[in-house]
């Protein structure tokens, strides 16, 4: 999974309003042969029962799944962090659920997951930050950023809400701010696997 002399283990990805027709975009532009790991944290209302994995399992070839506590994270796979749980990449690999108190007003919260999966994976990790509408993420692409990691960030003026892309790129030294129709296409060139 090499791309200009890099190698990437996993892609992270936050968004908060107007997140599920942004990360339904990105989903529809991967190949078929994209096979890094793929972790996301979406804010819902929390609720009992969450309908995200079987709606973004119809746009994506990926085996889409709700996350859950001690799974193994592998290549293919789509793992949708649960309403009301924080989720987080454990020092061996495997998903933690959380119902620690909210970071930036969410849970699960991005920062929380970017956080996490950047002490894990470091320079190996991809962090994407879509539409939003509060700061949730910024600091946890910094964080990847920090740990030689790539960070990637929807523009603002193709970002339904405006305020998470914002703070992404005000907060990080971002790497690449996309356009959303961009985005997928992007993360098909990171992946050689």
């Amino acid at each position: 999974m090499s791309c200009r002399g890099h190698t990437y283990s996993a892609v992270v990805i936050g968004a908060s309003a107007g997140g599920l027709a942004a990360v339904g975009a990105v989903l529809r532009q991967l190949k078929d042969s994209f096979c890094l790991p793929v972790l996301l944290v979406q804010h819902i209302s929390p609720s009992p029962e969450s309908y995200m994995a079987t709606h973004f399992d119809s746009k994506s070839h990926l085996s889409v799944q709700e996350a859950e506590d001690k799974l193994p994270i592998r290549r293919g796979n789509m793992y949708i962090a649960p309403p009301n749980y924080h989720m987080m990449v454990e020092v061996d690999g495997c998903i933690a659920l959380s119902v620690d108190p909210p970071v930036n007003y969410s849970r699960p919260s991005i920062d929380v997951l970017f956080e996490t999966a950047a002490d894990y994976y470091g320079p190996s990790l991809v962090g994407v930050v879509l539409t939003g509408a509060n700061s949730d993420g910024a600091l946890g692409l910094k964080k990847i950023k920090q740990m030689g990691g790539l960070a990637v960030v929807q523009s603002v003026e193709s970002a339904e809400a405006q305020a998470m892309p914002a703070a992404a790129i005000e907060t990080a030294n971002v790497d690449h701010i996309l356009p959303l129709d961009e985005i997928g296409h992007f993360l098909n060139s990171l992946c050689d696997c």
